[in-house]
């Protein structure tokens, strides 16, 4: 399991970049969500990379 927390807000990025922190269910800001280890999780982590903070 991976924990992600989003630490910026997703305002002013682009759509993708808003739909894949949605697809993450990362709504909030300072919101932490336990997510399974899977390459399509992953994928969308290294997305928003620059929003998160992974623990």
């Amino acid at each position: 399991m991976i924990k992600v927390t989003l630490v910026k807000s997703g305002i002013g990025k682009n759509k993708k970049i808003r739909d894949t922190l949605k697809g993450l269910g990362l709504t909030r800001l300072n919101k932490t969500v336990e997510l399974k280890n899977t390459p399509a999780i992953r994928g969308m982590i290294n997305k928003v990379t620059f929003l998160v903070k992974i623990d």
